[in-house]
């Protein structure tokens, strides 16, 4: 399996500029211990309900982690377009895939919250067909040829975008079903994965086209105390995610427990296909990725 690190882009009310030196750290070590990509989340409001906290925008925090490595990929997790300008998108990407020497990869959605979209002046309804429209007119535009768009959503005049790709950024497609019982949304992760290979046969395509990812929320603690892990835990994962939710609840959806029950969850989505795990940290100790290497990704990385 491969890993990626989300970084710790939290928008906390008591956010200081020392956060942006932490970003830097993570940033870099994330690059020398191997991590295969810095993902960012977006989230323009805090989701008053599921979340304790917004997150820092993420082409900008891409563009500073850029800056501040050379190889690592960068991608967003994710970017939700349907948001934004299509035009003013389409630039903004190119120039961060330019500025980061081509290391940037897509990841999209259509998210779901109906406030950023009400702020947006967009509709919720209409989010998955703006995506749509907005994926044709990013490969259009970066051809670096003039376009002209008359769509149901958009529409403009002979626009030019420099500088033009030399190919599209890698995508990745966020999605998922509803959670519909009390119990580990794991296998409703592997239900999804199991539709789309379904389909993938269905119309013929090679089921090696698509990539199987999943993003979760992490925090090591090294015992094999159940109990003792989840008391440091427990307030680092109520802080992101608000006490909106139940504590049980917070435990089976994320990567919560001990090293062993936090191992045995990522190898059964494994079994199931899993090649892509994409890990966020619950605070800004950057001493957390070496016992992920340790703990976790040292027991991956021959399977």
């Amino acid at each position: 399996m491969r890993f990626g690190l989300i970084l710790p882009s939290f928008s906390f009310p008591d956010l200081d500029y020392a956060k942006a030196a932490r970003l830097r750290d993570f940033a870099q070590r994330a690059e020398t211990q191997g991590f295969e990509a810095l993902w960012v989340v977006e989230h323009l409001l805090t989701a008053r309900g599921l979340y304790g906290t917004a997150w820092l925008s993420p082409l900008e925090t891409l563009s500073f982690a850029a800056g501040c490595t050379t190889n690592i990929k960068l991608a967003t997790g994710i970017l939700i377009a349907a948001l934004r300008n299509p035009v003013f998108t389409a630039k903004d990407i190119a120039s961060l895939q330019y500025l980061s020497g081509g290391r940037f990869e897509l990841g999209l959605g259509v998210g779901w919250d109906a406030h950023e979209y009400e702020v947006a002046g967009v509709p919720l309804r209409q989010r998955g067909d703006r995506t749509d429209e907005i994926l044709q007119i990013f490969e259009r535009l970066w051809t670096g040829e003039p376009v002209t768009h008359h769509g149901r959503y958009y529409q403009f005049e002979d626009v030019v975008i420099d500088p033009p790709l030399p190919g599209k950024p890698f995508l990745w497609l966020a999605g998922g079903s509803k959670i519909k019982t009390d119990l580990s949304p794991d296998p409703e992760i592997i239900a999804d994965w199991a539709q789309i290979q379904q389909r993938l046969d269905e119309i013929g395509r090679p089921k090696g086209s698509v990539t199987f990812g999943h993003v979760n929320f992490m925090h090591i603690v090294p015992t094999d105390d159940e109990a003792a892990a989840l008391r440091v835990q427990r307030p680092l994962i109520e802080r992101i995610m608000g006490s909106h939710r139940s504590f049980e609840t917070l435990r089976t959806c994320y990567l919560l427990g001990t090293p062993a029950q936090i191992r045995a969850r990522l190898k059964a989505m494994q079994e199931a296909g899993l090649e892509y795990a994409a890990l966020s940290p619950l605070d800004y100790d950057p001493e957390q990725l070496a016992l992920w290497q340790d703990e976790i990704i040292r027991h991956f990385q021959s399977t």
